[in-house]
C-alpha cells in the first residue's frame, strides 16, 4: 500500500516557510537572528521534501539532497557556525 504525504501537508509546510522568511524589507532588522534563519532554511527543506519526494520512495532523490543540505545550513545557523555575510548592494 503506497502512503503519500498526508493532504495539506505541503501547503501547510509553505505557509510555514512564508511567515519565517525574511523579505528584502526585515533583511537588515532580522539578518542577526540566527534562530530565524535557521528555521526559514529548515521549513524550506520541508517544503523542499513534501513537495518533490515521495515517501514511499526507498532510494535517495534529488528532493532529499536539497531537504538535506537546507536542513545542514538551518542547523549551522542554529549553532552559529555561520553568520550574515553582508549586504552586497553595500559593498564590504
Amino acid at each position: 500500500m503506497k502512503r503519500d504525504w498526508p493532504p495539506q501537508a505541503l501547503e501547510q509546510a509553505v505557509a510555514l516557510h512564508r511567515s519565517l522568511s525574511i523579505g528584502d524589507r526585515d533583511w537588515h532588522a532580522l539578518k542577526a537572528q540566527r534562530p530565524r534563519r535557521g528555521a526559514e532554511q529548515i521549513a524550506a527543506a520541508l517544503v523542499q521534501l513534501l513537495g518533490e519526494d515521495s515517501p514511499a520512495s526507498t532510494s535517495s532523490t534529488a528532493a532529499r539532497e536539497r531537504a538535506i543540505a537546507l536542513l545542514e545550513h538551518g542547523l549551522a545557523w542554529l549553532r552559529q557556525e555561520i553568520s550574515d555575510p553582508g549586504c552586497p548592494s553595500h559593498g564590504h
